[in-house]
């Protein structure tokens, strides 16, 4: 089964990806009262004539996730036009100490994916609540900002996005890191097609197209529902496939003691390993400024 708090408009579409590919039962669980029950209830007609068998309930207590394998976090407040992820800091972390408390409680043995904002510091929030194992609790950001890179290239070089092999790493913010040197279109180097002026204006538009997508429909819904998605499936289905996600680091990275999005092998025990890119000096310093932006939150942080 997969656990879900939080069936706001980000859970909900994400439990509509899971249930209609038939991945595993669902259950949804939200505070607002309703909300849950009434978002299973749709989803499950949507599906009923889809040959999918699967369950989805929805319910105000965190006894329904007893059984899950993983539980995804979405809870809490959302980004408004003009906010950063960082502006949700305080607020939020109240709200994944608790729901984090509740889960551990309920799903002693599951896999943590949280998704709420700022990501990388409420999975250090939820990391030091539950007292999991690292591997165990892991964030969902860099894999919906490849997404996004990738749909940035493929515009500006009139390729498939199929084509594109890169990846995404560190803060899921402004000091996100879109790895130019490790990006290739169809094996040929993206250093090869962009110079480096052009690769700067495509990375600045990656940064800032999820607020693009706030201002004009008030909140990103569909991209990060099918990032999560493709997260709990290489958990459920034991995939192993390595894609970006922030995970606790113990020097790696040169970084120690915070979440920040590296790419990982994902599987039934979470975070199964970590893969460290060499990176080009512009890079890394954006890595590091990410990293140091995390360690400044997660001081800031109050009482949890």
């Amino acid at each position: 089964m997969i656990g879900m708090v939080g069936a706001g408009r980000v859970g909900a579409q994400a439990a509509l990806e899971l249930a209609s590919q038939g991945v595993d039962d669902i259950a949804l669980v939200d505070i607002v009262e309703g909300l849950a029950e009434g978002e299973a209830l749709d989803i499950s007609h949507k599906i009923s004539e889809t040959g999918v068998d699967v369950s989805v309930a929805g319910s105000t207590d965190y006894s329904t996730l007893r059984g899950s394998e993983v539980v995804i976090v979405s809870a809490g407040l959302a980004r408004k036009p003009g906010m950063t992820r960082m502006d949700l800091l305080v607020k939020n972390s109240g709200i994944i100490a608790s729901v984090s408390r509740e889960v551990a409680k309920q799903v002693p043995g599951c896999i943590l994916i949280m998704v709420t904002n700022p990501m990388d510091v409420m999975t250090y929030v939820a990391l030091k609540t539950t007292g999991f194992r690292k591997e165990r609790v892991i964030g969902m950001g860099g894999i919906l900002d490849l997404s996004r890179f990738k749909f940035v290239l493929a515009k500006r070089l009139q390729v498939s996005r199929s084509s594109i092999s890169t990846v995404v790493i560190g803060e899921h913010g402004e000091n996100m890191v879109p790895v130019a040197s490790h990006t290739s279109i169809g094996g040929v180097p993206l250093t090869s097609l962009l110079n480096e002026g052009e690769i700067s204006q495509a990375i600045e538009e990656t940064r800032k197209v999820a607020a693009d997508v706030i201002a004009k429909k008030g909140a990103t819904v569909d991209a990060p529902g099918n990032a999560i998605a493709r997260m709990a499936k290489s958990v459920v289905w034991d995939r192993k496939e390595v894609l970006p996600a922030s995970t606790m680091l113990e020097g790696q990275y040169g970084q120690r003691g915070i979440c920040i999005g590296v790419p990982i092998k994902l599987g039934k025990a979470g975070a199964e390993g970590i893969y460290e890119l060499k990176l080009s000096d512009k890079e890394r310093q954006s890595f590091m400024s990410g990293g140091e932006t995390i360690r400044q939150a997660i001081a800031s942080l109050p009482d949890f």
